[in-house]
């Protein structure tokens, strides 16, 4: 069964400065992080607080040296927040506060190709395929001594999570994934899809070009707004809210590791091979069964399913949450109160 949420965003302002002063108070730290630098705090937007997060923290993980910001009590259980493309950790600017007010350790990490997140190896392959994503964050919960998490994210987020679920179950506790089961495959990438469905994914075939490689290197930011502004129609936000997550796209890296994943998914990119038997796994689409809520706003203009037509792919616990109120594709930001909702109470399916 489904459930209809009424996101309430005046409402929420209220609920998120509460909730944002008791996480000033419970910010923690981690054995092993390097904090290096500090946010500064934005204009106000006219779609959320104008919050940044403080101190941006690094740490070594696998072939990365990961930035991510941190909330909570360093005790408290832990919540992993994963954002998509093309966004950054600032759609959870509201959200990781709410989370560490009830008593969460927030991680929020940059992924491979965003924000001050960098390879360790100039000759690193810039890798964007699943994969290597996922592994990613394997690698970052080992470094921060993380044995299990709840994983919640939307975009890549999800599906980053979605792999890690399906393949290291014993390290997801709960998962949030907006618009349900995102695992994929080449294979099934390169199957066409009707004309309609083909429209919705133009900046994929774009992006096959050198012409959209080259294109979307020189207008990354022109670029991203366009995909923000069809992916939530109804969401206004402002020039302050988008520039503060646009930096993120600076990274040296981001061109290459985002035209790699959209090229990997048809097939145009090789993957690396100490990847393959993960891909192999994933090609099988794995039911995943760990507890789950799903989620999709009303108002999102990016490609996505029915849930229906996933339901079938979580054994575990299992709930569908519809959020109104004209919330886009990037639901953690538009609807953050229900999107830390569903965390909460994801966390409490088995107990």
């Amino acid at each position: 069964m489904g459930i209809e949420l009424k996101h309430d965003r005046r409402r929420f302002l209220t609920v998120a400065t509460m909730a944002a002063a008791a996480a000033r108070l419970g910010m923690s730290g981690t054995a092993g992080a390097r904090p290096i630098g500090t946010s500064a705090l934005g204009p106000s937007s006219s779609e959320g607080s104008g919050k940044s997060f403080g101190a941006i923290r690094h740490i070594n993980a696998g072939a990365l040296d990961v930035a991510y910001a941190e909330a909570g009590p360093a005790t408290g259980p832990v919540v992993i927040l994963l954002h998509g493309w093309p966004y950054d950790i600032h759609s959870f600017v509201d959200v990781a506060p709410l989370l560490a007010a009830r008593g969460y350790r927030v991680i929020v990490p940059h992924l491979r190709g965003y924000g001050p997140t960098r390879f360790l190896s100039n000759d690193a392959v810039r890798n964007g395929q699943p994969a290597a994503v996922a592994s990613d964050l394997v690698a970052l919960m080992d470094a921060l001594h993380i044995e299990k998490a709840v994983l919640a994210g939307f975009d890549w987020g999800a599906r980053t999570a979605n792999v890690v679920a399906a393949l290291w179950p014993e390290r997801c506790k709960a998962m949030v994934s907006v618009s349900g089961y995102l695992i994929g495959s080449q294979k099934a990438g390169m199957a066409p899809l009707p004309p309609d469905g083909e429209f919705q994914w133009w900046y994929q075939f774009y992006f096959a070009t050198e012409r959209g490689r080259a294109g979307y290197d020189k207008y990354r930011r022109e670029f991203a707004k366009l995909i923000w502004r069809q992916a939530s129609p109804k969401w206004n936000f402002d020039d302050a809210t988008f520039d503060r997550s646009a930096a993120a796209f600076d990274n040296p890296d981001h061109v290459a590791i985002a035209i790699h994943n959209y090229r990997w998914r048809l097939g145009l990119a090789d993957g690396e091979r100490k990847y393959d038997d993960l891909e192999k796994r994933l090609a099988e689409a794995p039911v995943i069964g760990v507890p789950t809520i799903t989620m999709e706003g009303d108002a999102n203009g990016a490609p996505h399913l029915e849930p229906g037509a996933y339901r079938g792919k979580f054994s575990g616990k299992y709930e569908h949450r519809n959020v109104s109120g004209g919330i886009g594709h990037n639901l953690p930001q538009e609807a953050p109160e229900a999107f830390a909702k569903a965390v909460i109470d994801v966390d409490h399916f088995g107990k």
